[in-house]
């Protein structure tokens, strides 16, 4: 093999190493996108009330991107949840205080967890403000699971693929 096929073969390899990185990170992107389509949801405000969509993921669950006392977090919307919940790790990181154990009825069992207060909870135009929530130590990963003492204080509307929340 001369000195030219050498470096065609070469420039080969390289062509197709680049192409597959470029197509992971491409499909990497369109998979979180699918786990998460509402990273900025359509959010604004009528008659001076909040109002923000999200759409489901193609699981059928509504996540999406929102705050905790200012601190960009993933939510995940839970009716089965009486609380806010947050995973430890994720508490920690934002700076919630651990106040009281208390035990709590899960889908995996009893589990003991720890009371804390959110100054607010935001996800687009609409804010809550001083929830209680739990710290979760069994909790893993990114995602808190936002609860019905959140979400029975804002007008729930789903129509197609789309929940609609609307602050009273």
């Amino acid at each position: 093999m001369d000195g030219n096929q050498k470096i065609a073969k070469t420039m080969t390899y390289i062509a197709w190493i680049s192409g597959l990185i470029i197509m992971t990170l491409f499909f990497n992107n369109y998979l979180a996108k699918q786990e998460n389509p509402n990273t900025r949801p359509e959010s604004y405000k009528k008659n001076g009330n909040a109002v923000v969509m999200l759409q489901q993921n193609r699981a059928g669950h509504y996540v999406t991107n929102g705050y905790i006392n200012g601190y960009q977090v993933k939510f995940l919307l839970d009716t089965g949840a009486t609380q806010v919940s947050i995973p430890a790790a994720i508490a920690k990181q934002i700076g919630l205080t651990a106040g009281y154990s208390q035990s709590v009825n899960t889908a995996n069992g009893v589990i003991e967890v720890f009371s804390t207060r959110l100054d607010s909870l935001s996800v687009g135009e609409l804010t809550l403000y001083d929830l209680s929530a739990n710290i979760n130590p069994y909790m893993q990963g990114d995602t808190i699971l936002l609860g019905m003492n959140a979400l029975k204080q804002v007008k729930l509307v789903q129509q197609g693929k789309t929940l609609t929340l609307s602050e009273y």
